[in-house]
């Protein structure tokens, strides 16, 4: 049966993950503060977001204010709240920290893998920031270290560090 054989090649090609999109539709209506949302082409989570009334035109507008995910780096928009705006796909994901070697860490991921394309975060100024140096401080110390990686739009950073523990 012919029928059959297509089904099963469409379903071996939903199955790969390759061309998967970074974002996805949301009304613009429906975006609320915490959330995430594209703003001038950048991941950013929602700090402020107010409605105005319809206007002449018959459409509401949304006011949204973010903080890029990565850089901290505030933009605005506006848009109707019946239009559509791109939400990013934001993901946190925990590693141990096995080494640092020039500025990129060493990471094993649960399947036992290594994951070594990350470097320290830096700051706007091309220097180590904050959870940089406590990754290095706790690191040098000798401590087994949890780092948590945000990853957006195919771009990844490390945003926080703890010391492992016997229950981790």
């Amino acid at each position: 049966m012919p029928g059959e054989e297509h089904d099963h090649n469409a379903e071996q090609f939903e199955t790969t993950g390759s061309g998967a999109s970074h974002t996805f539709p949301s009304q613009a209506g429906a975006i609320k503060k915490g959330g995430y949302c594209m703003l001038k082409g950048k991941p950013c989570r929602v700090v402020d977001h107010s409605t105005s009334k319809t206007g002449k035109h018959g459409h509401a507008k949304a006011h949204i204010v973010g903080l890029d995910v990565f850089t901290n780096k505030k933009y605005e928009d506006m848009c109707p709240t019946s239009h559509n705006m791109m939400v990013p796909i934001v993901t946190r994901t925990e590693y141990q920290l096995i080494g640092i070697d020039e500025g990129f860490v060493n990471l094993l991921t649960e399947s036992g893998d290594t994951k070594d394309d990350l470097k320290l975060p830096t700051d706007a100024d091309g220097s180590l920031d904050e959870t940089a140096k406590k990754i290095k401080e706790l690191y040098d110390a000798g401590n087994p270290i949890l780092v948590t990686v945000l990853a957006a739009c195919g771009e990844e950073k490390i945003i926080t560090c703890r010391p492992m523990t016997e229950a981790n």
